[in-house]
């Protein structure tokens, strides 16, 4: 998508036409450069009562001479936020057809700034397709044009508005790519591919550091957790370090992914009935490398650390087993009690790595336990963490982009739940199933490095994000067309560079 921002009165294609609830009809200046019969037939259904303008519907009018609108409704002035008006942007992209063509004017006439930007950053995240592996029907039907937007308000708006809607393109850069390697099929998107992707990235990035862990650098580095979970498939585990800004001093923020590319729950296997669903296992980590483009693609000039954890979970004759007990990157030993808990073995060996790489906080994502999804549904990411402000600046920034994140508890009793092994230091699975989610919670609490040695040492600044919910399958998320979402590319953009 293609979008400027002017305060000319030129209409180009299609009319986009925001309108508050219950207005009966439009004012002069909203109706500069329309042709009468365009103009009569939206004064029509308003005075009729037609369109009401409520929250997010939509109406077409369809003209000769007179062109084309779309009618918008915003919903009351005293209820409409930036979640509401979003959500109506993003709905004039997934109503818009072929024939309304490639060229949209959105005229915008008594709407703030805030909630201007809000609703271009709706149309925005919403033109989004994952077509890659469609044949065309017709070899000579040509691609369709890219859409092309000009978006129209008052002169004083038009430098702010501009500036937002630069941004919002910016960060969804991030956003289409974390949704890009999560809609990717296994069969395309194995760990070294991840890393091989990593790595072409990065290469005409001059403050761009990329450094693979492989398989056998693992081995040697005693990565049990990472190993254990990848060595039952033929497509070997490894890690990927980003660094942004290497010579920047000082702590940076590190966000460390887990990457199952597929998760057939190994030995412990899952149930057929939609395990093709589990290619979005790493988005995790496909929510890591998205907001390091977002950065890249805003200029970020401070360090940034993220590293995400690469494997396939398979069963094989080599492959984990229920009973093994693993002795992970810090040191730890586990005991697996079931193979299909594996993204915090995967994750307990990043999270150790992060712990010598100079870091402020750590932020974990992982689609990491089914629990989260009976807990909140697909309306939330789970929260856990040890530290209040980083959970309040979470917190704030999430609610800012309106991907909602609510904070879960960390209780001692689930800290014992976990160490409670008779032959090994922590237990990969709680005793049952009530609270699965606050349980794999505390296992990964075990593995949070501290800043400083002996008694004096605390834990670094760490939130664990479960977006086993919120990464695919959001039925109510508006600015997504199908599978996966792409969540907290935006709201860890807007933690790291304004929180």
């Amino acid at each position: 998508m293609r979008v400027n921002v002017n305060d000319n009165e030129n209409i180009i294609g299609t009319l986009v036409l925001p309108l508050w609830q219950d207005v009966e009809s439009l004012e002069d200046k909203a109706c500069i450069g329309l042709h009468r019969v365009l103009r009569h037939q939206i004064e029509t259904v308003l005075a009729d009562g037609d369109f009401k303008a409520k929250s997010g519907s939509l109406m077409t009018l369809l003209g000769t001479e007179g062109g084309k609108a779309i009618l918008v409704g915003l919903g009351k002035p005293d209820k409409a936020d930036s979640n509401s008006v979003r959500n109506a942007g993003a709905g004039v992209i997934s109503h818009r057809k072929r024939s309304h063509g490639t060229d949209l004017t959105v005229r915008f006439h008594d709407v703030d700034a805030d909630l201007m930007s809000a609703f271009v950053e709706g149309m925005i995240l919403r033109d989004y397709k994952y077509d890659y592996y469609k044949t065309k029907k017709d070899d000579d039907e040509e691609e369709e044009e890219d859409l092309s937007v000009e978006i129209t308000c008052e002169e004083d708006k038009v430098s702010t508005l501009k500036a937002a809607a630069e941004l919002s393109a910016q960060v969804a850069s991030g956003v289409f790519l974390a949704r890009d390697l999560g809609n990717c099929p296994p069969n395309d998107l194995y760990p070294m591919a991840y890393a091989n992707k990593a790595t072409e990235w990065a290469k005409d990035l001059p403050n761009m550091n990329i450094n693979i862990i492989t398989y056998d650098e693992a081995i040697s580095l005693g990565m049990g957790g990472l190993v254990g979970v990848g060595m039952g498939s033929e497509r070997k585990p490894c890690m990927v370090i980003f660094e942004m800004n290497p010579h920047q001093p000082g702590p940076s923020p590190c966000i460390v992914g887990k990457g199952i590319t597929f998760d057939t729950g190994g030995i412990s296997i899952k149930p057929s009935p939609s395990m093709d669903e589990m290619k979005y296992d790493m988005h995790g980590s496909a929510t890591v490398f998205g907001v390091m483009q977002a950065l890249v693609a805003t200029g970020w000039q401070e360090r940034v650390i993220a590293i995400t954890c690469m494997a396939e979970n398979m069963p094989s004759a080599n492959a984990l087993r229920p009973g093994d007990i693993l002795t992970t990157y810090s040191g730890k030993t586990v005991e697996v009690l079931n193979t299909d808990a594996e993204g915090r073995l995967v994750l307990a060996d990043g999270l150790c790595k992060a712990g010598e790489m100079d870091v402020s906080y750590i932020i974990d994502l992982a689609t990491l336990t089914g629990a989260v999804v009976i807990a909140l549904g697909h309306e939330a990411t789970g929260m856990w963490t040890n530290d209040d402000d980083l959970r309040d600046s979470l917190k704030n920034a999430s609610d800012a982009c309106d991907e909602l994140i609510w904070p879960m508890p960390m209780l001692p009793q689930f800290e014992k739940e976990m160490t409670d092994s008779k032959i090994a230091d922590v237990r990969n699975l709680g005793a049952g199933r009530a609270g699965g989610s606050n349980t794999a919670a505390a296992f990964l609490k075990q593995f949070v490095p501290k800043r400083g040695e002996g008694e004096d040492a605390e834990d670094i600044p760490w939130a664990h994000l479960d977006i086993a919910g919120t990464a695919w399958g959001a039925k109510s998320n508006k600015l997504v067309p199908h599978g996966a979402t792409g969540i907290h590319v935006r709201t860890l953009h807007k933690l790291i560079t304004e929180l």
